[in-house]
């Protein structure tokens, strides 16, 4: 008789806590080659990465047919956690310690591990919430009962938990702009929770025709302050990447700069066909950070593009006064050479952007299957694939 058994399953989020914590985990991913260019898990190692289809898996019959380590751990992956579950428990009858992805790439696409990031005296919380399949982060700020949310993607419930569990009521959410590569949870978290969603009034509008967008919103200007319990975060316009681009400032504390200002690049000013003038918008903000910013300030993204802006810890984010030796466009003080640096770095994105946008300001509505399948992928939204 054959066995009904069901293979073993791992969660994303204990995944990458394996990953991360240097556990030798091996990674099969049993997707068709060209599947990988969608998005991969690379915390693993190449040593410790394999990409071997799912029915050539079925097909061995003993493990030394595989380049696989039967000493080590092996966590398999697919599409969705369907494939891979055969494959796991096959490779468990033949001896591996096999777990099967719970939701495959889907579900680790949209994951989002939670970091605790340095708290500014006008918060009692600050958690960054770090979306690694995409290379995405989101914000989550905590102050006398009350929270704010920066940044949310689709599945937002990890904020509404930790929001729950530091015993605070989210009074309001905002983007830092309007994605192009992710479809944003803003707009519905802040019509679930019945709060402000703040956003410049510039971004409201898709940006490839002008086309007004369909969303309530609650406008927010350059100087404004966002009030979350004892905190005001000052509203800085600094538009570059996207023309209703906006940076909230913490005193001179922290700085969460969306798609403007990244750890090791800028936020490419080349998705809307207007590169020449949000060139010169991009210069302009970045000059206004160089003067009016406080150098001992965090600066916190909305995005990175590699391990290395990560802290030790983890933790994706800079004091303003390091980023020169790191940020080579934030570093260059000429308009010349910044517009040289710029037109030799721009280059095509991914077709999908121009639906998320479209999403993202109310003018089209997608099934979440279709959502899936727009957000595969690292983002690209720095200069530079930075």
């Amino acid at each position: 008789m054959i066995s009904s058994r069901s293979a073993s399953e791992i969660g994303p989020a204990e995944l990458a806590r394996g990953l991360e914590s240097g556990e030798q985990i091996q990674i099969l991913d049993v997707r068709a080659p060209l599947r990988l260019e969608t998005g991969r898990i690379e915390l693993a190692p190449e040593a410790r990465f394999y990409n071997i289809t799912g029915s050539q898996m079925l097909e061995v019959r003993d493990l030394e047919q595989t380049p696989l380590d039967p000493r080590l751990p092996v966590a398999v992956v697919c599409g969705k956690g369907s494939d891979s579950k055969k494959v796991a428990l096959h490779l468990e009858r033949l001896g591996m310690a096999a777990q099967s992805l719970a939701g495959g790439m889907t579900a680790w696409m949209q994951m989002s591990v939670p970091r605790e990031l340095e708290t500014p005296p006008a918060l009692d919380r600050l958690v960054q919430f770090d979306r690694l399949g995409k290379g995405s982060l989101g914000y989550l700020l905590v102050s006398d009962g009350e929270a704010l949310v920066v940044d949310p993607p689709r599945d937002y419930q990890v904020y509404l938990d930790l929001a729950r569990e530091a015993g605070a009521s989210i009074v309001g959410v905002a983007d830092t702009h309007i994605h192009a590569d992710y479809i944003s949870g803003a707009p519905q978290l802040s019509k679930e929770l019945q709060v402000s969603y703040y956003l410049h009034p510039a971004d409201a509008v898709y940006p490839y025709d002008g086309t007004a967008g369909k969303i309530a919103f609650e406008p927010i200007e350059e100087g404004a302050a966002v009030l979350v319990g004892r905190c005001a975060l000052l509203v800085r316009h600094t538009p570059g990447h996207t023309e209703g681009s906006v940076s909230y400032l913490v005193d001179d504390q922290a700085a969460f700069t969306g798609d403007f200002l990244f750890i090791e690049s800028i936020g490419r000013p080349d998705l809307a066909g207007k590169t020449g003038e949000w060139t010169d918008q991009l210069w302009a903000s970045l000059e206004g950070a160089r003067r009016d910013w406080a150098e001992s300030a965090w600066i916190y993204p909305a995005h990175y593009g590699s391990e290395s802006e990560r802290q030790d810890n983890r933790v994706v984010g800079e004091r303003l006064r390091e980023l020169p030796s790191r940020n080579q466009a934030f570093s260059i003080t000429d308009r010349i050479s910044f517009g040289e640096f710029v037109n030799g770095r721009t280059a095509t994105f991914p077709d999908a952007y121009r639906k998320i946008k479209a999403v993202n300001v109310g003018l089209l509505e997608l099934s979440a299957k279709e959502a899936d399948e727009l957000e595969l992928g690292k983002n690209e939204c720095a200069l530079g694939g930075r």
